[in-house]
């Protein structure tokens, strides 16, 4: 089956766009990002459960990411500073995880109403260096953050 997300990664680029569109209004799909307890709800999945330490949604925020095992153990914890949070239009932020040799990237969320029902999240995701990117997109990092958005949209269609 074909995945919703779709990515754009130009060889020799240390960046990739990311774009989605869901059938949720503009309000809601922003909800999903702003709102830890949903972040948390959408990051979780059967083998790992999302924790926000830390979220402040505004200019000058910022926010921690813990996911744990069944048995407690912390396998991974992002972090990061938001720069720019404009309700249903954009959030700029950095994300780092931590352990990891990715580096920092720089984040540009943008928001966008479709129609009443719909809209579109584009996400361009800056890297430090191209070999990071390549290294993230050796990951499975398409199938998973297609999972997720997969899981925002069943989420937020509940609380329509």
């Amino acid at each position: 089956m074909e995945q919703k997300t779709k990515i754009t990664a130009e060889d020799g680029k240390q960046e990739m766009i990311i774009t989605r569109e869901f059938d949720l209004p503009l309000e809601l799909l922003f909800k999903a990002y702003a709102t830890p307890e949903i972040i948390e709800e959408w990051m979780t999945n059967p083998y790992t459960t999302a924790k926000m330490v830390k979220f402040e949604g505004k200019k000058h925020g910022s926010y921690q990411l813990e996911s744990v095992d069944a048995q407690g153990n912390v396998l991974f914890r992002a972090n990061g500073a938001i720069h720019e949070f404009i309700p249903n239009k954009k959030i700029t932020r950095t994300f780092e995880m931590e352990g990891m040799p990715m580096g920092v990237q720089l984040e540009i969320y943008e928001f966008e109403k479709l129609s009443d029902d719909t809209s579109k999240l584009k996400m361009h995701v800056i890297y430090e260096t191209v070999d990071q990117r390549d290294q993230v997109l050796k990951l499975p990092f398409a199938q998973g953050l297609s999972m997720a958005h997969d899981r925002i949209q069943d989420i937020m269609r509940i609380s329509k």
